[in-house]
């Protein structure tokens, strides 16, 4: 997609340090965390919202990488916060998964 931020940073026109990336799947740091840890998961594939999720597949594997980077950043038992924004509520038009932590009162790291 012409002008996708997230398809800029796939295609390494924006430069962005990567967490963690695959054939599928990217995840690096929100240019503006609400907390410690705020990390973006999205698909390579161009995805503009929720509802047009349609692959199952990748669906899982943005599923597992969200739980392999609360794993990483050892939020377990510190609680954390999973979110998607659709409907126009997202800033950017490409599907991606907000893992925000800690929450809670074991908030600290």
């Amino acid at each position: 997609m012409t002008g996708c931020v997230f398809c800029k940073i796939r295609d390494r026109v924006i430069p962005k340090e990567f967490i963690f990336e695959d054939e599928d799947i990217m995840a690096f740091p929100d240019i503006n965390p609400v907390k410690p840890i705020h990390v973006l998961i999205i698909p390579k594939k161009h995805i503009e919202d929720f509802l047009d999720v349609d692959d199952g597949i990748l669906w899982n594997k943005l599923k597992k990488t969200t739980q392999k980077m609360v794993n990483k950043f050892k939020l377990e038992n510190k609680g954390y916060r999973v979110g998607v924004n659709g409907g126009g509520a997202q800033i950017i038009k490409h599907l991606h998964i907000h893992l925000i932590g800690p929450l809670g009162k074991d908030a600290s790291i």
